[in-house]
């Protein structure tokens, strides 16, 4: 093979062969990149997931006890509510300071036993009941809100968390069939160089590196083994 010949095809082997390593080196780091990031993604979610977990779990808390005292969760469940409610210490705080200034005033007006005094005693109790219903309804009702909010807050930020790992799972696909691409255009510019040489050779450009195996060998021998042929009347 002649100078030229082995130039321009071990060139050409040399650079696929560098091309080839360079674009697997290029997707190896994009890759390990692309794992780093959806590892910190996750940590980074769990983290949230783990900051937001009290909320949630006060509003799963809070809708259950809203329910039952709304009566959604049947009367059994309600008369329950109710009555944790009026054996509450807030409840028997307000109805005996009440009932102690309703005597009170009903003492100093004359009027102790009346009729009046009497109603205000039995009506203040389930007022002050309904009172406390409605206002640890309101209560319950904000910490199912916030319960809610934070339910909501973790599933938009797995959403984003899943998003941004589509997104890097992709970079490393990308990565991939970008390194299988430049692989081939690698053995392919390989295979080009061969055949533009060989078509200069076709065109009498470049020297044909196979032209002495064509011809008559040089180790030939110069006697012929054919039987030479004796003149008539030769001896032997």
């Amino acid at each position: 093979m002649s100078m030229m010949a082995t130039a321009v095809i071990g060139s050409s082997i040399i650079g696929g062969v560098v091309q080839n390593k360079a674009s697997k080196r290029a997707a190896a780091a994009q890759t390990q990149a692309a794992d780093k990031g959806v590892e910190e993604q996750s940590r980074q979610f769990d983290r949230v997931q783990e900051l937001l977990s009290p909320y949630v779990e006060a509003g799963d808390v809070s809708l259950i006890q809203q329910m039952a005292l709304g009566g959604m969760s049947g009367a059994k469940a309600q008369r329950k509510a109710i009555a944790a409610i009026e054996g509450g210490q807030e409840f028997q705080t307000l109805t005996q300071q009440g009932e102690e200034a309703i005597l009170q005033s009903a003492s100093a007006t004359g009027g102790l036993r009346g009729g009046n005094t009497q109603a205000a005693l039995a009506q203040f109790r389930p007022q002050v009941l309904s009172s406390l219903i409605n206002q640890q309804y309101s209560r319950l009702g904000g910490l199912t809100t916030m319960g809610q909010n934070a339910a909501a807050g973790v599933g938009t930020a797995g959403m984003q968390t899943g998003q941004n790992i589509a997104n890097l799972y992709g970079q490393q696909g990308a990565a991939a069939a970008g390194s299988a691409l430049a692989s081939g255009q690698a053995f392919g510019n390989v295979m080009g160089s061969i055949g533009q040489y060989a078509g200069g050779v076709s065109a009498g450009i470049f020297e044909n590196p196979f032209s002495g195996f064509g011809g008559e060998s040089s180790l030939a021998p110069t006697t012929s083994l054919r039987p030479r042929m004796r003149p008539q009347g030769e001896i032997f």
